[in-house]
């Protein structure tokens, strides 16, 4: 079950999510459905459109299914999205 502890090895697609910090300011309060996930962007679907954010110069407040709220710093998702889940299983001895 995805936790606020383990949201870093779990797939972040089909999740709410909010920009609550980004270099860019017109990513600010950008907020949505995470549709897709590359290395290094989250792309929102928001209701006026995809918006493509990049993970590293953002923190990011997401909604997990039981409706917990988590921050988290985009550096921290920086990686393909398959390799970050598999290095944080390294990491974590597992």
């Amino acid at each position: 079950m995805i936790s606020p502890r383990n949201i870093l090895r779990h797939e972040l697609i089909g999740l709410d999510v909010s920009v609550v910090e980004a270099s860019n300011p017109l990513h600010r309060g950008v907020a949505g459905l995470i549709v897709d996930e590359t290395r290094n962007t989250l792309l929102i679907r928001t209701p006026a459109g995809d918006r493509r954010i990049q993970k590293l110069y953002s923190r990011f407040r997401i909604i997990l299914p039981d409706r917990t709220l988590v921050i988290i710093d985009g550096s921290a998702l920086v990686a393909a999205p398959e390799r970050r889940i598999t290095q944080y299983m390294k990491i974590r001895g597992k």
